[in-house]
């Protein structure tokens, strides 16, 4: 339900576009209003997607891969590159192709195509320090990092959650474990007849140095007290030579040898036992932990594909990264706190969290968090660790609810349901002479290549041409904002190329320790929009217009102080209306919108009343939370998220999209609302009413219990394919739930025009406009001289 019907609008390439066709200079861009932006999903699957067992051939001045659309010399073995127009010779190797015989790379069907790497012991391109041994383990690798600062009903639910995830695991993939409290401690797996423990103090900042001193992990080099146990995993060829081995042996250990001893580590493990006074928060030093785990992994395993899992139960109390002093008058920040300059501890834990982001991109590893707290725990100020190295973030009431057990689980799950977890990946990416490139929004980190298409101004990770992406997974998506060079060139017919080129190469290990290269080169046409706007407006796509001003949106209200973001909306929508409708000026009657952009004022509609850009009412971690979401999920999800789908269930037809308005409302009805975050089955008031007196227990009413069921099976369906697992609402028309469902609708029925409404359906109690005002003040304001 969530592909269009059968369609997949991101195609072999996973790239969708918000203009598919580009004026030629930097002005007329400036004119369509919406940024020229591309969102791709880096390594989406998709059965038509060959992989090539031979490194790419590439391009001797710009080191783009041939592509399907390099002109081709057959006779003189010649390509040449779309890109710089440099002419290449084929290698020998490439000595047989003719028209008739050619490389899978050149088949013009193949704009994406895939090549199976050689695997570097180093790899500077990978974004890790060259001067550290690094370790490209053939396993996956997680350091779990457990807060047990808990009551113990939770703590028993996280417990059989590591319990199951750790059966799942493959059997080589290496597994570690931090536990912390008042203080961190590090448990050596490796030395099961008696549980070992490294203590570090939870109140102050430790450095990687201080780390491996502390845990005694050896000097290359040097022989410590491990090595004869590393020289025997070197022999089952599980560690590279001269690698400091000691420390993986006694810290992280393959699952299949440590399974027994983690679990009754877990069995003996109890919740904090430091005592807590009365009115005070207890000290739960998180900063510390996640320092000690990426110190951990930068001396067994930099470079390796790893991940720390962190579980956190509530806010840090002690120590770098607290978000909160220990005294309980005093409240977690809110959103009032941080635009008053109110959160005294904010800025100086993000500044934590920023660096050891840098520590963990320059070792390749991955920071994933699951908070299960009914109060913040301090995602707000993790964002920026858990962005920037590509990680998970899942955001829950309890460590017991279906939102983190089932989430939880689906990150260790194999077959169809995986994540498609993968490592170590790095996105570059080419692009014609006269496009340049401002930044990416999404799940990555800049890595400063600078270059001719590299433009002055930034958006979200900018000035280069390159970024890191530690984590990255099948969903994963990256929205690149492009720029115009500001030169008008000349626009006569025949001497410009009427085609632009972008290239995106992306590589990346799979969790077997392969490491791949997708290539994925497409085109799209210059037009010249002083002439004639028809075929930019045709090439308008407005789902992604529409995230993309959603992530941009969000990323604004983030950096800029006092941006208001329904103004910069509306103004925008306002603009993009007049360019682009068809009207007789100050005649708000005449106007009409081409169907390229009818969708788009409802997508903006939804997305002023949306989470992304009302926070009142959210948490300063909810927002940070679902801006993640929204920045990292491919088109169609992120469209879900700002417009949410309505499915309306009744006896006289079969099941329906319905209008996301009150009006959809129906005491006869089953209303399916899926808003990404929730999935919301509500019930008519004649449907409860029949429900509540068992109709669908008898023989007799069949087609009750069927229409009962049907968005049960549906909802199912939508829950299965999704990660973070939404959380599931069933409820009834004036039930207390019920507003889950109507905070989403558009409010055509309010108490102002009650009297209006059909019988059975609904009215919503807010002075917010409705769709139909909001249209008329746009069509007002669109039309003005």
């Amino acid at each position: 339900m969530s592909e269009m019907a059968n369609t997949d609008p991101e195609g072999i390439d996973g790239v969708r576009m918000s203009w598919n066709s580009w004026p030629r200079t930097k002005v007329e861009a400036s004119k369509c209003v919406i940024p020229l932006a591309a969102c791709i999903s880096p390594i989406r699957h998709h059965p038509d997607i060959q992989t090539l067992p031979y490194a790419p051939l590439r391009c001797k001045t710009c080191a783009s891969p041939l592509n399907c659309f390099a002109r081709v010399d057959f006779t003189a073995k010649i390509w040449i590159c779309p890109f710089c127009f440099q002419r290449n010779h084929f290698p020998p190797h490439y000595g047989m192709i003719s028209e008739t015989n050619l490389p899978a790379e050149l088949y013009p069907q193949f704009t994406t195509v895939q090549y199976t790497l050689p695997n570097p012991s180093i790899n500077p391109q990978m974004g890790v320090d060259p001067n550290v041994p690094t370790a490209l383990s053939p396993s996956p690798v997680f350091v779990f990092v457990l807060d047990t600062c808990m009551i113990e009903e939770e703590f028993d639910y996280v417990r059989s959650a590591m319990k199951r995830a750790i059966g799942l695991l493959p059997e080589n993939a290496l597994v570690g474990f931090v536990s912390f409290g008042t203080q961190a401690h590090v448990h050596e797996l490796g030395f099961s007849d008696m549980s070992k423990v490294f203590v570090f103090r939870g109140t102050k900042e430790i450095t990687k140095d201080q780390v491996m001193e502390q845990l005694g992990l050896t000097v290359p080099g040097r022989r410590g007290p491990g090595a004869s146990a590393a020289a025997a995993y070197q022999h089952k060829g599980m560690m590279p030579n001269g690698f400091p081995g000691s420390g993986v042996t006694r810290f992280l250990l393959p699952a299949s040898d440590c399974e027994f001893t983690l679990n009754s580590l877990l069995d003996e493990l109890q919740t904090d036992q430091w005592p807590v006074q009365p009115g005070t928060r207890a000290s739960r030093c998180t900063g510390v932990a996640l320092s000690v785990a990426a110190g951990l992994l930068g001396a067994c395993l930099p470079g390796t594909g790893a991940r720390i899992i962190a579980l956190v139960g509530g806010p840090c109390t002690e120590g770098p990264g607290t978000i909160i002093s220990k005294d309980l008058s005093d409240p977690v920040r809110s959103h009032k706190d941080l635009d008053k300059d109110a959160a005294p501890y904010f800025k100086k834990a993000v500044k934590f969290y920023d660096g050891l982001a840098k520590q963990l991109v320059s070792q390749g590893h991955v920071l994933d968090v699951f908070a299960s707290a009914l109060d913040q725990v301090g995602v707000a100020e993790m964002k920026v660790a858990v962005e920037r190295t590509g990680g998970l973030a899942v955001l829950a009431e309890s460590f017991g609810h279906s939102v983190f057990k089932d989430s939880f689980k689906r990150v260790f799950e194999d077959g169809e349901h995986s994540l498609g977890l993968c490592f170590n990946g790095t996105l570059e990416v080419n692009c014609s002479k006269d496009i340049k490139i401002q930044g990416i929004i999404g799940p990555c980190t800049s890595m400063e290549k600078k270059g001719p298409n590299v433009a002055d101004t930034v958006i979200g990770e900018g000035n280069t041409s390159a970024w890191k992406m530690c984590g990255l997974d099948k969903s994963t998506c990256l929205t690149v904002f492009f720029d115009l060079s500001s030169s008008d060139r000349s626009n006569t017919p025949g001497t410009v190329n009427p085609q632009l080129y972008l290239q995106f190469l992306t590589s990346y290990q799979t969790p077997e320790g392969q490491t791949l290269l997708r290539v994925t080169t497409v085109t799209r046409r210059w037009v010249d929009s002083t002439v004639s706007s028809e075929e930019l407006v045709q090439g308008f796509d407005q789902e992604t217009a529409a995230v993309v001003m959603g992530r941009l949106a969000s990323l604004k209200m983030e950096i800029e102080e006092g941006f208001d973001a329904t103004r910069w909306l509306d103004r925008n929508l306002i603009r993009l209306c007049s360019k682009f409708g068809d009207y007789r000026k100050d005649d708000p009657s005449s106007f009409t919108l081409n169907p390229c952009f009818s969708l788009f004022p409802q997508f903006m509609f939804n997305l002023r009343r949306s989470q992304f850009v009302q926070v009142f009412n959210n948490s300063p971690d909810e927002t940070a939370y679902f801006r993640m979401l929204l920045n990292k999920e491919n088109i169609t999800n992120a469209a879900v998220m700002l417009q949410p789908s309505l499915i309306s269930y009744s006896f006289n037809s079969l099941p329906q999209p319905a209008l996301l308005d009150v009006a959809s409302i129906g005491a006869d009805r089953i209303l399916l609302l899926d808003s990404y975050f929730s999935v919301v089955i509500f019930h008519g008031m004649t449907i409860a009413q029949w429900r509540n007196m068992g109709y669908q227990n008898q023989a007799e009413h069949q087609a009750f219990a069927q229409l009962l069921q049907a968005p049960q099976d549906d909802a199912q369906m939508i829950i299965r394919e999704r990660f973070p697992v939404p959380r599931l609402v069933v409820c009834d028309q004036h039930g207390s739930q019920a507003r889950f469902l109507l905070a989403k609708l558009n409010p055509s029925a309010t108490y102002n025009n009650a009297h209006e409404m059909a019988a059975g359906s609904d009215v919503i109690f807010t002075d917010d406009v409705s769709l139909q005002v909001f249209f008329e003040h746009l069509q007002r304001l669109a039309v003005q001289s």
